[in-house]
């Protein structure tokens, strides 16, 4: 088997083993009693999530701090619209809608980049630094794998892509290809592409008069029929077809496989800052991964072991880091005005 590779714009990075920190008892027990008196919690996470995981993290959060916390939790059907909506609050002076926001590394780049964080110190709490990103305003957790997906009932073996360029091949014109708001999975390609490449690839996939749709769309068209391959989906869309019976497949084989990463971050200006911290922690925690695994089918590709991590393993994936938020922040709105998302 392969060593596993971590492929960032060329540069291979070694997996790091989490919570390898020391905690500072201290802070943890201060931290505790302020979000005690907080009692509250607004998370906004994915909606995989489900209710009922929802509970399961609030419940074990509480258990293993001895509190009582009442998390609220809002599901998350639109990151990149959702995100849009905080920066807009922030700039009228607006107190954010919620505590925390689970989504992926590149909605919270663009949060970074407008200063939307509430940093804190969680190296202080136990979690290990390579988790830590955004200028201590995030911490990673779990890792999404997005690839090219089809129905294996309707599209036959000859025709499944092999590579990402053949995406834009024109058979797949004219609605036969589902082209979702998850923008920023086309600008991911640039990292190793280049602007130039990456930026004719959005436009021939525009020139493809793609189904825009949101994730959840382009998976119900697959299942019915309606389009017959997805640029991409996420593999919590292919865990949940698994469990269903629905006969919705990666291309696997294409690489370099996408990779956006799950991070937590608390809001600036949130109502309950000092919850949000130690439920950003805890999301790293094994409990938590083990919670979060079972309801979202997704866990951390850093935390040998676990589910991402086996997959992730002699693949060439396709990692984001902090210093590419500039350009990824800036392609995600570009490449949403060339596939006919925004103006």
């Amino acid at each position: 088997m392969k060593r596993l590779r971590f492929l960032v714009a060329g540069i291979l990075l070694f997996v790091p083993t989490p919570w390898s920190g020391l905690a500072s008892a201290a802070a943890i027990d201060d931290l505790v009693a302020a979000a005690k008196k907080e009692g509250t919690l607004d998370v906004y996470a994915p909606s995989g999530l489900t209710p009922p995981g929802a509970q399961a993290l609030a419940d074990a959060l509480n258990k293993k701090y001895g509190l009582s916390i009442r998390v609220n939790y809002p599901p998350g059907h639109k990151f990149t619209g959702d995100v849009g909506k905080m920066v807009g609050l922030a700039t009228a002076g607006l107190a954010p809608e919620w505590d925390v926001m689970v989504i992926h590394d590149a909605g919270h780049a663009t949060l970074w980049r407008r200063k939307l964080h509430k940093l804190f110190e969680y190296k202080k709490l136990g979690v290990n630094s390579e988790m830590i990103h955004y200028d201590n305003g995030t911490v990673t957790f779990a890792n999404q794998f997005a690839l090219p997906a089809y129905n294996s009932k309707v599209l036959p073996a000859k025709d499944v892509p092999k590579r990402w360029e053949d995406l834009v091949d024109p058979k797949w014109k004219g609605g036969r290809l589902g082209v979702s708001n998850a923008v920023h999975h086309v600008a991911r390609l640039a990292t190793v592409w280049g602007e130039t490449k990456a930026t004719e690839f959005a436009k021939a996939l525009a020139r493809q008069q793609p189904f825009l749709g949101t994730l959840p769309a382009l998976s119900t068209r697959l299942e019915i029929g309606e389009i017959h391959v997805a640029f991409t989906l996420l593999d919590s869309f292919i865990h949940r077809a698994k469990v269903s019976g629905a006969p919705i497949v990666f291309a696997e084989g294409i690489e370099p496989v996408i990779s956006p990463a799950l991070h937590a971050g608390v809001l600036k200006g949130a109502l309950h800052p000092n919850a949000g911290h130690l439920f950003t922690a805890f999301l790293s925690t094994s409990t938590a991964q083990e919670i979060w695994e079972r309801y979202e089918g997704q866990s951390s590709a850093l935390i040998p072991g676990t589910r991402a991590y086996k997959y992730a393993q002699g693949k060439t994936v396709l990692y984001m880091t902090q210093h590419q938020a500039e350009m990824m922040d800036r392609l995600t709105r570009e490449y949403g005005r060339i596939l006919g998302w925004t103006k």
